[in-house]
């Protein structure tokens, strides 16, 4: 096998919409059907659901496992005022996650503070050292929110010391039991009968914001809607799917962020240059949303928090800065790691089906993104890791034809922790077993990706005519798709044969395309191809595209551009 740097691509384009469909969609313009159906909304009440984004299932919070248990816990907690810890994760989803709690249960008059670990000192998750500080403090009750479910150990020094310890967590548990908690909140729990098990740690933390303030007895649904920007930043910087309630608490949450009083927000967005009147879910997950992560990955999570619960416009405009500032240097971070890491999980091993490499001059706070990268670039799942004195923590991006968490899991034995998603973990491993653990994990993606045909692939909804390709198209049918994102992609469409009537590339190191295009009737379209430049060398005359559209504001004006996520010769035959 020899690693394929090309990226050449695979198109994926869908079957034709039924004719049973297209006739239960036929309120709808030809080409959404389309998309609709290739969605899985096939009845117009499905379809409807979804475009209205609202989930057609009973979303009660307290169907969730262990959700009663902790609101009358919680209830007692605020009633006798005992000190309570809300413990987050340094992440943007564990910090909005945090932030969201605090504030639910200050407006109900709780003793309430936010805790959220040092990444470099502490790592991730729960730890016995935090328990025994905030023990100190005299906190009686500890939340947990996106983390915790593979803690057994430090909750049970929890239970040791006397606290009162409620997980609640979106991750997947480990197989086994789950850690001895007071309750543990999780959807993804064996026999958790909650319809939906993709809300995001935020997500989770907002129902149980729901579930505290319907036992109330008294109207706090304005409050409860001010906490959606919140559900919002952190969903889709966690790159949960937004599909189901997510997707409704999103589109909620961006008609909260377009009025919100969250003065952070407002200072956030203004060092990022996003009008909040306009925000949509690709400004958290590009400029707000990494800004927000900049934070605990250079240093520590809590100007993240500070920023997202102060009132004070001074301070809230002196952290934006300081996040924007740490943000610019975790980018050259990240450059410089990355290119150290692809040097040298090449020179380990360029034909590798899981590429690794790891090194005691790596920062630990930005390793997850430089394995995002090389798994961008070669198409395999990476790993790229801090090697410190004793124990080494990795971070694991992957591909979809490999589980990474799953491999993780059959690692369990060298591991001292480890968890994630199917696309993202973490791990820390001793440095005695580090060697073992590459060399096994290697083994099972071999034996996972041998015969796949490993190359990214992207998926069409329809075959078009470019000469339906109009600004109109966007407003009455594609708009209505939005939030999209992970999980809920722009509609994408492959047109063929199409005459390019100019080409140059854009960006200060040329790696991106700008073309005019011509269709069949000679309207001309403007296109960006973003990491399309090396095409401008060898353009032919007509091309075949793979495309979103969108509209494109620049300087003031509002124009609509074909963004092109990949390109072949007019007629190659794939």
């Amino acid at each position: 096998m020899t690693l394929d740097t090309s990226n050449t691509k695979r198109w994926i384009v869908p079957p034709p919409i039924t004719p049973e469909a297209d006739s239960a969609l036929n309120v709808f313009p030809p080409i959404l059907r389309q998309i609709l159906f290739n969605r899985g909304y096939a009845t117009e009440a499905e379809a409807r659901a979804y475009l209205n984004a609202k989930p057609d299932f009973d979303n009660d919070p307290f169907q969730m496992t262990g959700m009663r248990t902790a609101i009358e816990r919680i209830q007692t907690a605020i009633d006798n005022h005992e000190p309570i810890a809300i413990y987050g994760d340094y992440d943007v989803d564990g910090v909005t996650a945090t932030a969201l709690l605090v504030q639910a249960l200050e407006y109900l008059n709780a003793d309430v503070r936010g805790y959220i670990p040092n990444r470099f000192e502490e790592g991730y998750g729960l730890n016995n050292e935090a328990m025994d500080k905030l023990k100190a403090d005299n906190v009686k009750l500890v939340i947990s929110v996106d983390c915790g479910i593979r803690s057994p150990n430090e909750a049970l020094h929890a239970l040791t010391l006397g606290l009162d310890l409620i997980i609640s967590d979106h991750h997947h548990p480990a197989e086994g039991d789950l850690p001895s908690a007071l309750a543990v909140i999780n959807p993804k729990q064996h026999g958790d009968l909650y319809p939906d098990k993709d809300l995001a740690g935020v997500g989770i933390a907002y129902k149980i914001a729901e579930a505290l303030f319907s036992i109330q007895g008294k109207p706090l649904s304005a409050h409860l809607d001010s906490l959606l920007d919140l559900v919002a930043l952190g969903t889709v910087a966690d790159l949960a799917p937004l599909v189901g309630e997510n997707r409704m608490l999103v589109r909620r949450g961006l008609r909260q962020m377009k009025q919100t009083l969250r003065q952070g927000l407002f200072s956030l967005a203004a060092v990022s240059a996003v009008k909040l009147e306009k925000v949509n879910a690709g400004h958290i997950g590009f400029s707000l949303g990494p800004r927000l992560n900049a934070a605990g990955r250079l240093k520590e999570a809590l100007a993240a928090f500070e920023l997202l619960t102060t009132k004070d416009v001074f301070r809230a405009g002196e952290l934006a800065q300081t996040l924007d500032l740490q943000n610019r240097e975790r980018q050259r971070i990240t450059r410089e790691i990355q290119s150290r890491a692809e040097e040298m999980a090449m020179n380990d091993d360029p034909n590798a089906f899981l590429l690794f490499a790891a090194h005691e001059d790596f920062n630990s706070g930005v390793v997850g993104l430089a394995a995002s990268r090389l798994t961008e670039t070669y198409y395999r799942p990476s790993i790229v890791a801090f090697k410190g004195a004793e124990e080494t923590r990795g971070s694991c991006r992957s591909i979809p034809e490999f589980h990474i968490t799953e491999a993780l899991d059959q690692c369990a034995d060298l591991l001292v922790r480890h968890g994630g998603h199917a696309a993202a973990a973490g791990f820390t491993v001793r440095n005695e077993n580090l060697s073992e653990l590459v060399a096994r994990l290697k083994t099972i993606a071999a034996d996972k990706l041998s015969n796949e045909d490993l190359r990214p692939t992207v998926t069409a909804d329809a075959v078009v005519s470019l000469v339906d390709v109009r600004p109109e198209l966007f407003e009455k049918a594609l708009k209505y798709l939005e939030p999209t994102g992970y999980g809920n992609p722009n509609a994408a469409f492959v047109a063929r044969n199409i005459k390019v009537k100019s080409a140059r590339t854009v960006g200060s190191d040329a790696k991106h395309l700008k073309l005019i295009l011509e269709d069949a009737k000679g309207y001309t379209h403007d296109a960006i191809g973003f990491k399309l430049g090396d095409w401008h060398k060898k353009m032919p005359p007509r091309v075949d595209i793979l495309f979103t559209y969108e509209v494109n504001e620049y300087n003031g004006r509002i124009g609509y551009q074909l963004n092109l996520k990949d390109i072949k010769e007019a007629g190659s035959g794939e």
